[in-house]
């Protein structure tokens, strides 16, 4: 991945620019507002005369400084000439005998003549009050009169753009959520980002694999989808090949079943013609070990065939409702002369009411078929089998139980285990629950089912 791709990089670029903005804020700030105030501007407006009273007094002092010694009568005209510049102002002059000379415009409410105390009145009444008033003395000499501008406070407001501290606020402000508009959606799109990959890791319905997603930008996290996507391929390609050694498999043990099927039907073909001749005992041993072992793989070829035709969903299924205590006592019957020639004491204790079960009861059979082909094989020691029922968790459950060795014990007998994955796998099917609880002293094989007669 290049460096440029980094998403680190990417973030670490959006704060160095915010910090290299913060310097140029200020002046910003100044020219957006002073840049659209300017061009915005009828350029044919006369700025405000009125607008800067410290210019006004300033210049009112000047002016009353250039008139020292002058005449009343150029007092006058200085002040007809101030209200033509001004013409919304207010002007009066008082000469050095406190006379009240000309007023523009005329007033009626200065006095003839003015007393000191008409002097700190007017000051008293004019000081920061409205309107604006300016007193300045003729030719800085109170000896000669003082003259006075009054200026509605209405007229001087500026229509010139300032650096007002407001603005600056708003836009230093406007800069801060730009930065963290920005931020929010580079965080953003990381998230739309990971939430993408999340919802493509979810199993789509009815399938064991998740699609691969689109790389869309090779940075951190589309690394991250690369991976996800080498992964998805990787699990595909294998489930392709677990599926396609299962189906060697099934194909290879259902050829084997039959391919097997006829030499076992000559062997036991033979075995029959040599039991109608005359053998010695050891002859008649090694014919009846003969039969056994041809039974015993015709077992193993029906279990090879039963757990092909179930890992296929070919072996057929038809639930009905049965009677299961008949069914176990049918099946035990079925067994009774196998076990009892075998030494087994065969413990019937299963009630008179019937027990009725949703179930197949041909794969049932096949259920306890190799159940009490396990007994046989590995607790012969214990000689003895029983079939009852026990109330287990608000259930009833079938028990079939031995006084073997236990299953953690090693058997001489024991093989691959098919004859229980059978059991577990016909179980299931038949939405039954089974549960085997083994010890040193026995094992007890429990089969609970929905009992039809509460319903």
């Amino acid at each position: 991945m290049k460096w440029r791709h980094s998403l680190l990089v990417k973030y670490l670029a959006i704060v160095i620019l915010a910090m290299l903005i913060w310097p140029f804020i200020f002046p910003l700030a100044a020219l957006v507002y002073y840049v659209p105030e300017t061009l915005n501007r009828d350029q044919s407006q006369e700025p405000n005369p009125y607008a800067h009273g410290d210019r006004i007094e300033e210049w009112w002092h000047k002016e009353a400084q250039k008139l020292s010694g002058a005449t009343p009568e150029v007092l006058d005209q200085e002040l007809r000439t101030y209200k033509e510049k001004l013409p919304k102002a207010d002007f009066f002059w008082v000469d050095g005998a406190s006379s009240s000379r000309l007023a523009l415009p005329e007033r009626t409410d200065l006095p003839k003549q003015w007393s000191f105390d008409d002097g700190i009145a007017f000051m008293k009444k004019s000081y920061e009050k409205d309107p604006f008033t300016v007193v300045a003395f003729i030719g800085q000499d109170p000896e000669q009169g003082f003259m006075v501008i009054q200026i509605p406070r209405a007229l001087m407001k500026s229509e010139d753009p300032f650096y007002s501290q407001k603005y600056v606020i708003v836009i230093i402000l406007a800069i801060f959520l730009l930065f963290l508009f920005v931020s929010w959606l580079f965080f953003y799109k990381i998230r739309r980002r990971l939430v993408r990959l999340e919802e493509a890791m979810a199993l789509p319905e009815g399938k064991d694999i998740p699609h691969s997603i689109t790389i869309r930008k090779m940075d951190e996290i589309g690394q991250l989808e690369q991976a996800f996507n080498r992964m998805i391929e990787e699990l595909t390609t294998s489930r392709q090949r677990e599926r396609e050694e299962e189906g060697l498999r099934k194909q290879l043990i259902a050829n084997l079943s039959h391919d097997l099927r006829t030499p076992l039907t000559i062997i036991r073909s033979h075995a029959y013609t040599l039991d109608k001749e005359p053998l010695s005992e050891q002859g008649r041993a090694s014919l009846a070990l003969i039969g056994t072992k041809s039974d015993d793989l015709n077992r193993l070829i029906d279990n090879l065939l039963s757990y092909t035709l179930l890992s296929a969903r070919k072996y057929p299924l038809t639930p009905v409702k049965t009677d299961m205590i008949r069914l176990m006592r049918t099946s035990a019957a079925g067994w009774y002369p196998v076990l009892e020639e075998e030494g087994f004491e065969v413990d019937v204790q299963l009630p008179e009411e019937p027990l009725y079960w949703n179930i197949d009861p041909r794969w049932f059979n096949r259920i306890l078929d190799n159940i009490f082909q396990n007994v046989l094989r590995h607790a012969k020691s214990g000689s003895y089998v029983c079939l009852r029922t026990e109330v287990k968790e608000g259930r009833t459950a079938l028990v079939i139980q031995d006084r073997g060795p236990g299953m953690r014990t090693p058997s001489s007998g024991k093989g691959a285990g098919i004859g229980l994955t059978i059991v577990a796998m016909m179980v299931k099917e038949m939405r039954l629950e089974w549960d085997i609880v083994s010890t040193p002293q026995g094992t007890k094989v429990y089969i609970t089912g929905t009992d039809l007669n509460e319903i």
